[in-house]
């Protein structure tokens, strides 16, 4: 292999992105396997869709199989409010139907010892309160027992 670096323009280091709420969508997700491989996690890369940083991507990984059952119930509501911020309320095979719809990411800039500053996503809104295609969050019905039709009365007035 032959290169040469006069030719080519070096990157710049890819600095954390200020805290905020920003434009973006899900463009790519993938179930990874936890580094024990006890768990799985749906990783989601977004990318930012206006504004200076326009084509920046973030990760937001969401534990969906993992022996901290707190943490998967963090996940399963985050991902509800992804969800509900790009009107899919259901994923019946992959995340794939959350693909390519706008949305808008909360994210916050932390410190990281070995990385330095990171970006973290932390919710997911609609665009607009208008562009929300799903209802406020109901929970599940549970079916009740039918209840008895009411019986016919006679008013006295009816009586022959």
């Amino acid at each position: 292999m032959f290169f040469n670096a006069r030719e080519v323009a070096p990157s710049a280091p890819i600095e954390a992105i200020p805290a905020g709420d920003y434009e973006a969508m899900v463009t790519h997700s993938e179930i990874k396997f936890t580094k024990d491989g006890t768990g799985r996690y749906l990783e989601l890369t977004l990318e930012i869709q206006s504004g200076p940083f326009q084509g920046r991507k973030l990760w937001d990984r969401l534990n969906i199989e993992n022996r901290n059952q707190k943490a998967v119930e963090i996940a399963q509501r985050q991902l509800s409010s992804l969800c509900h911020a790009v009107g899919v309320l259901e994923l019946p095979h992959d995340a794939t139907p959350l693909h390519n719809r706008p949305m808008i990411v909360k994210v916050a800039a932390k410190s990281d010892p070995e990385r330095g500053m990171v970006n973290e996503v932390k919710g997911y809104k609609a665009k607009s309160a208008t562009a929300a295609a799903s209802p406020a969050f109901q929970p599940p019905r549970v079916a009740q027992p039918a209840a008895q039709a009411p019986r016919a009365v006679t008013p006295p007035w009816a009586a022959a």
